[in-house]
């Protein structure tokens, strides 16, 4: 194998990126094929939509909404928060397009820098990599409350617990990473029927709440504010629960991972990260639209420990609220393993780069299922790590996982950044935001800014051991590890994204 060199810029590459095939665009990055392309336009989106996931994120997070703004916040956050998350896809997907790799954020931030791009690849590729797994933790930690929720409402002999909790993610991660391993082809049946599992299921939970109930809360109480965080400032409080829609609109940044296993992806990748967006904001919109107008006894349901099972409890009885829960489960379950596939795409791409500990590991694909089938399970085993916290103590597990959000947007923030301070010197894929790329990236980065402050303010008070909000240290703790290892080896090894030859070489190193 030629030894790496620097890879062709932008301008070397063929003038129109219409004319380049899938293979042809990944060779004039430096990269043979090693992926399947097996990814067509409705499977790239799936994958986003799976991981956006409104029914996973408006269950999740409506409690909290409850008490930080209530249905003023939940509703109009919702929509406000929505058009800004678009800004932010929109810049992304303008990125997805010119630079189509799994390597997705690290690869462009490492490609857009004028200077110190392997730092900027650096720390980009660490917070996409522990944002990434913590949401596959998350995602299967909440999934496993839920399922345990069920099983109180069928056995109500049945005491959940932590211990019982922690066991359950451990098997559902397994089960996902075993999902991941077979067959990318497996993976993309299993999210194109995430996709009809989650619009059917939200048309099915949605009739339900406004069929069934016998009243219905009246028009105006879409306007009604709450503000139990404990904090005197209602501004503060209803900031709070703009987190609600901030939580579920993450993982988007799947299609653009899946770049490498999608047909056309020049032109389907960016379109999978709009479409994603704009589908989970209106179909998220109805879903909240139901819960709100369907609550009974707002105090009741607020201090209730699962919310929105209470209202589907109150408003259609507990058989159909069973049933509904089942619902639920599954799009979360779904959730979970397209997070996780998109986490092991970003961990092949680092790890190709030389950029992880037993790269050459992590970066091999099983020549029987075409899959990074050793990134998959150490995406498996750091799920698992920040899971067994929960054994122990809640509050640690939630302080290790609440990063999630924070480092993912970061991550989506660097590139666009680094594009806007690029200009006119930036040479964009065939989908492209013309005259308005610029104001789109403004907001986008303002909004990524503002949004991860508030991640990391106090979330209730007073503040105690089990309230504070955690996602400060954890994050300090991620840029202190990552900073030590780069001024004491990496630097010296890691250049960002490197090239294995000119496109005639690496084309002759394709693996399929």
């Amino acid at each position: 194998m030629p030894p790496p060199r620097e890879r062709p810029t932008v301008s070397q590459r063929t003038a129109d990126p219409l004319t380049l095939d899938d293979d042809a665009t990944l060779h004039a990055m430096g990269y043979p094929r090693k992926l399947t392309r097996r990814f067509k336009a409705f499977d790239n989106f799936a994958i986003s939509f799976t991981i956006i996931n409104i029914i996973s994120g408006i269950f999740s997070g409506f409690g909290f909404g409850l008490n930080a703004g209530g249905p003023r916040i939940l509703v109009f956050g919702w929509i406000g928060v929505s058009v800004m998350v678009l800004f932010v896809g929109a810049a992304m997907a303008e990125v997805a397009s010119a630079y189509p790799t799994s390597g997705a954020l690290y690869f462009s931030a490492g490609k857009l820098a004028k200077r110190h791009k392997g730092a900027w690849s650096w720390y980009t590729g660490w917070l996409n990599f522990v944002g990434q797994v913590g949401g596959t933790a998350a995602t299967g930690y909440a999934a496993a409350t839920f399922i345990q929720a069920f099983i109180a409402l069928q056995w109500p002999s049945y005491v959940p617990s932590a211990h019982q909790t922690v066991l359950i993610t451990v098997l559902i991660i397994v089960l996902q990473g075993l999902a991941n391993t077979y067959t990318v082809h497996l993976v993309a049946v299993l999210n194109r029927i995430s996709v009809w599992w989650l619009l059917i299921g939200l048309a099915v939970i949605v009739t339900a709440l406004v069929v069934i109930p016998d009243q219905h809360q009246s028009p105006s109480f879409v306007t009604h504010f709450a503000n139990n965080t404990g904090f005197t400032s209602a501004l503060y409080g209803g900031m709070l629960g703009l987190l609600v829609t901030s939580w579920t609109f993450t993982g988007f940044d799947g299609s653009f991972h899946m770049s490498e296993e999608t047909v056309r992806a020049t032109v389907n990748a960016p379109r999978g990260i709009i479409r994603a967006i704009g589908c989970s904001a209106i179909t998220g919109l109805i879903l909240m639209l139901a819960l709100v107008y369907s609550i009974r006894d707002y105090d009741h349901v607020a201090t209730a420990s699962a919310p929105p099972v209470q209202i589907l409890i109150d408003g259609l009885g507990l058989g159909t609220a069973k049933f509904l829960l089942l619902i639920v489960i599954g799009a979360m379950l779904f959730c979970g393993l397209a997070n996780l596939t998109s986490n092991t795409r970003q961990i092949f791409a680092f790890s190709r780069d030389g950029a992880m500990p037993g790269s050459r590991w992590w970066h091999s694909v099983s020549p029987r299922t075409r899959t990074p089938v050793k990134a998959v399970w150490l995406a498996v085993g750091c799920s698992l790590a920040l899971i067994l916290p929960g054994w122990w103590s809640h509050t640690a597990f939630t302080a290790i996982v609440s990063v999630n959000v924070v480092g993912l947007f970061l991550a989506y923030a660097v590139p666009i950044l680094l594009r806007l301070r690029l200009g006119d010197e930036f040479q964009p894929g065939p989908w492209h935001l013309g005259r308005w790329s610029r104001p789109v990236g403004v907001v986008a980065v303002t909004w990524t800014a503002l949004s991860s402050i508030l991640f990391m303010l106090p979330q209730a008070s007073p503040i105690t051991p089990d309230s504070f909000n955690y996602a400060p240290i954890a994050l300090a703790v991620v840029l202190t590890v990552a900073t030590a290892w780069w001024f004491t080896t990496a630097r010296r090894r890691f250049r960002g994204p490197i090239s294995y030859g000119h496109p005639d070489e690496v084309a002759a190193m394709d693996l399929i």
